[in-house]
């Protein structure tokens, strides 16, 4: 494939309060809604919710209305993590899923499915018999795996994704013992790129409140290190039918600063920032994005032919 293939970049996740009044406006608009909002910005998100609990389908439809507007927009969904950490392939749970995501595969706005294992998921025989499984199960889907243990770089784990047709996610992640590597894989159509952040001092750490976790994920990267990551995604882009790039440093919104940034560095140009983000990340965005105007974003009545002189509201 050529370079002009498409890619689509954009971050894990939008049901975060602490993106109030930082990716999102405030006050809210009448109306509004976070996925018609980001579907501005970007043209993915990345569902991170159903590792934790599908979605109702009928909120899934929702969700497809509420991108509508966008024609490039796709959705990536993470599996369940019964399937992926507790290893378990119940026949119920396994339906109930593919019903859960039903709504955005058949408005064709579900781009592929995400297998996200934990470092301990090892390459052992067992381990790539519960792969193929565990593929099967969901045959109907385009696939992606994550593997954050070295171990599956060996030729034969590369050829245990080929072979049943799973794409590879290129991540990057603190660097600890066995730990993979960045890589630019390519095993499939779809190439699947995922950056979780360099937090070293907490990404190791054992938390019980969904608060601390999200430790894990604060870090901003620079654009030096996004740079690396340009090379790689674009040896990727250029083999494959369609790339994804999920940025997962949720914290603080540096995951929508890092993905526009990324945006801007592909395609070459600035891009559109929500007007917070400007507030709190100038210097980090002025290269990089620029800033929306507001009537476009929320059109609340339609505009005048020829627009008033501004004056001073006292």
């Amino acid at each position: 494939m050529t370079p002009s293939s498409p890619l689509r970049c954009g971050p894990a996740g939008w049901a975060f309060p602490h993106w109030d009044r930082l990716v999102y406006p405030s006050p809210k608009p009448r109306a509004f809604h976070p996925l018609d909002f980001l579907s501005r910005f970007f043209d993915v998100l990345e569902i991170n919710s159903s590792f934790y609990q599908p979605p109702a389908p009928e909120v899934a439809k929702l969700w497809a209305a509420k991108i509508a507007h966008n024609e490039r927009f796709r959705f990536t969904a993470k599996l369940h993590r019964r399937f992926t950490h507790d290893r378990v392939l119940d026949a119920a749970e396994i339906e109930r899923f593919r019903e859960a995501l039903r709504p955005l595969e058949e408005s064709g706005r579900l781009g592929c499915v995400l297998m996200q294992f934990p470092w301990s998921f090892r390459f052992t025989e067992e381990n790539r018999e519960y792969f193929i499984r565990l593929r099967r199960a969901f045959h109907a889907y385009r696939l992606v795996a994550e593997m954050r243990h070295a171990s599956w770089m060996s030729q034969e784990a590369l050829g245990a994704f080929i072979d049943y047709h799973v794409g590879f996610v290129n991540i990057d992640q603190p660097p600890h013992v066995k730990a993979m590597p960045p890589t630019a894989f390519l095993t499939s159509s779809i190439g699947y790129v995922r950056l979780h952040g360099r937090n070293n001092e907490h990404w190791f750490r054992e938390y019980s409140k969904p608060a601390q976790r999200g430790l894990r994920y604060d870090y901003l990267y620079s654009p030096a290190e996004l740079a690396e990551w340009k090379q790689r995604i674009e040896r990727i882009r250029s083999f494959a039918a369609e790339t994804y790039v999920i940025t997962n440093n949720d914290a603080a919104g540096k995951s929508v600063v890092n993905a526009l940034q990324l945006m801007a560095m592909l395609d070459g140009h600035k891009q559109l920032a929500p007007e917070g983000l400007h507030a709190r990340y100038g210097r980090a965005l002025w290269a990089y994005a620029e800033r929306p105007r507001q009537q476009a974003l929320f059109e609340m009545c339609p505009a005048p032919e020829t627009p008033a002189p501004h004056k001073a509201v006292a």
